[in-house]
């Protein structure tokens, strides 16, 4: 199925022709970038803003668990939003609340109006992630959907390598602060490009009435799909190694290992070009290979590279190098569970790809939110992290297994969402 045979032409039905594929992947993956460019562009400034504020760090690590639960939050009341209104309102509506948040970001007194805006800041930045899904689900199924996201992959992968190395250029000149204020011009920037680039995928005829009833109906739809719900903890316990990596990276490298700002940007990037390369090789396996076959290999992977870095934390060897070439390798098998488990889960239900995608982000970055302090208390060392992102492989592995998902099947007449009422 290709982009131009799949998308919605009709002006009638409340949608523009859509653009090349891809045209359509670099615009969805800048739009998504939104969302790690928030979480990350202000990992360097995290030791300095503990000490602004007089707090410990597990204290201001709970600003990075508020955007991660905005992320979450916001998710799971935009993407029935999307479902309703159409892909674009909801998009540009979340890009403006950023923005404000953002401008509360660069202003706030104390680390707690910081939290409540990095909070908004997380739901304004949902927006832009569920809709991407959404339009993903609404154009793509199974192993095509995963050629997608892999590509999106690639083109959101940057901001991660960037978002680091961004804050820190900011912090030479300038106070953490202005990390904000580049947040609000770049929001600016995408809200410009979602009204100027960004069709309308999904019909008049195709969306779902807006009303508390249906909303919840359609939920519950998806939650009596029993596979569906397998793949969506798999994604989001895959996912659980990545935040556990960005909430701890800042305090091992920088803290233990006496990493400089820069420095820290330089070897914190080099994670994601592990995730973007594995997101790329991804494309070729699906080639041969079906999207549930590579997420129970990368899974296994993941799990034996994380009982490896268990044993080096606890023994304390390989010093730096103990440490990132572990985390190194588990971000690489993420890099293909993270395109194929969403994938498998959104070709389930392509009738309500705004509601599945809302709910698949919703657990990711829920998990999110809840990992980010857990690393903390656990105390924010290698060998916090190596049981966080260990465990959230182990499990994600064993849930998996368990079901048995094959990933050619589409939800059958069961596990079907109603069409709200």
């Amino acid at each position: 199925m290709d982009l131009s045979s799949a998308a919605p032409t009709d002006e009638a039905e409340g949608t523009s022709k859509a653009p090349g594929q891809v045209r359509m992947v670099i615009v969805l993956g800048l739009l998504v970038a939104l969302g790690p460019l928030t979480i990350d562009m202000y990992l360097p400034s995290l030791p300095k803003i503990a000490s602004d504020y007089s707090v410990s760090s597990s204290v201001v690590q709970l600003t990075l668990t508020g955007t991660l639960a905005g992320l979450a939050l916001g998710q799971l009341i935009l993407g029935p939003l999307s479902d309703s209104l159409g892909r674009r309102r909801p998009l540009m509506g979340g890009i403006v609340l950023h923005m404000i948040a953002s401008l509360v970001c660069l202003v706030s007194p104390n680390v707690v109006v910081l939290g409540i805006a990095r909070g908004l800041q997380g739901v304004g930045a949902a927006a832009t992630m569920v809709v991407a899904l959404a339009i993903v689900g609404d154009l793509f199924s199974e192993s095509r959907a995963a050629t997608v996201m892999s590509r999106l992959m690639l083109v959101l992968g940057v901001a991660p390598v960037i978002a680091p190395s961004l804050g820190a250029a900011v912090l030479l000149r300038f106070s953490w602060h202005w990390v904000f204020a580049v947040l609000v011009v770049l929001a600016g920037l995408l809200l410009l490009l979602a009204a100027l680039a960004l069709p309308e995928t999904l019909p008049v005829s195709h969306r779902r009435p807006l009303n508390v009833r249906g909303i919840f109906s359609t939920y519950a739809g998806l939650f009596r799909d029993k596979r569906f719900v397998i793949l969506v903890v798999v994604a989001a316990l895959g996912m659980s190694g990545l935040f556990a990596y960005i909430a701890a990276a800042s305090f091992v490298l920088q803290g233990r290992h006496g990493l400089d700002q820069q420095t820290f940007a330089l070897v914190f990037g080099a994670g994601a070009v592990a995730l973007i390369g594995a997101t790329q090789f991804n494309v070729v396996l699906l080639r041969r290979v079906t999207p549930a076959t590579i997420t129970v290999w990368a899974l296994a992977a993941s799990a034996v590279a994380g009982v490896v870095f268990v044993g080096l934390a606890v023994t304390d060897v390989g010093g730096i190098y103990g440490f990132v070439l572990p985390v190194w390798a588990i971000l690489a098998a993420m890099g293909l569970v993270i395109p194929n488990a969403p994938a498998l889960a959104l070709s389930r239900h392509p009738d309500a790809a705004g509601t599945a995608a809302a709910l698949l982000g919703a657990a990711q970055f829920g998990l999110g939110a809840a990992v980010a302090p857990l690393v903390g208390v656990l105390g924010n060392d290698e060998l916090a992290l190596a049981a966080v992102m260990t465990a959230g492989s182990v499990v994600a592995l064993a849930a998996l297994l368990a079901v048995g998902v094959s990933g050619t099947d589409r939800a059958g007449t069961a596990g079907a969402v109603p069409e709200a009422a």
